[in-house]
């Protein structure tokens, strides 16, 4: 016997990205998450939901969601469930649909605090974190803050700032270090043309590399690589 989707003034229970619920509550920001959230409940047309069966479905996808990503910031389910209840106990909030959309606002702020809280209490376990991952991939030119952000668990404009207070300096300025320091290495210790370990260390613009390179080191990578007595007969970069 097959079952057809629940309908109900247009609303398609189909179409629940929880997907976008745990990138919210990973990535997204304290002072915005409520807008983001509208905009999710809005593609489900949420608020034309008169059913508490619908409202109900809709709250359990968004707290099995919330649940599982807090316990990634150590929330346990006992702290978890003396803030909001047990799945059991949370029909009583969604008699409405406003008092349903206020309960998910307030768990969705409620969990990006948990996170902001679990990041500052661990600041410096996520800036290694952060590191270890630009370490392994400061070669790829596609590597970002957003990326390192998404790595390690937090918003972008969090990590960003936890790099400034943890590191004395911006997210680009340390990656920029990273890829002049194995430029450096690959100078003195390879036969490669200049441009070939521009390339290798995650700059595909041979120029830009070598006015980063003069601006961190003072000394063109020509120069530099003549200094340390390395100075390739066939190099034809400079």
């Amino acid at each position: 016997m097959s079952h057809e989707p629940v309908l109900l003034d247009d609303c398609d229970v189909r179409r629940l990205d929880t997907a976008k619920i745990e990138g919210l509550l990973r990535y997204g920001r304290l002072e915005t998450c409520r807008e983001v959230l509208e905009e999710y409940l809005d593609q489900v047309h949420f608020r034309q939901l008169r059913s508490l069966m619908l409202r109900l479905y809709v709250c359990m996808d968004v707290y099995i969601s919330a649940r599982r990503v807090t316990s990634d910031f150590g929330i346990s389910a006992e702290q978890f469930a003396a803030r909001f209840g047990t799945l059991d106990e949370i029909s009583c909030r969604l008699q409405t649909v406003d008092s349903t959309t206020e309960f998910l606002h307030t768990m969705i702020e409620q969990c990006i605090r948990w996170r902001i809280e679990s990041a500052a209490e661990n600041g410096n376990d996520l800036i290694k974190k952060a590191k270890a991952y630009m370490d392994a991939n400061y070669m790829n030119e596609d590597i970002s803050l957003k990326s390192t952000a998404e790595f390690v668990g937090l918003s972008p404009t969090y990590l960003s700032a936890l790099f400034k207070r943890e590191m004395k300096r911006n997210f680009t300025e340390y990656l920029t270090e990273i890829r002049i320091r194995r430029a450096k290495e690959l100078l003195c210790s390879t036969s490669k043309l200049i441009c070939e370990i521009a390339y290798e260390v995650g700059f595909r613009d041979y120029r830009y590399f070598s006015q980063i390179f003069k601006k961190q080191t003072g000394q063109t990578p020509r120069k530099f690589q003549a200094d340390v007595n390395i100075c390739p007969e066939n190099q034809t970069s400079s």
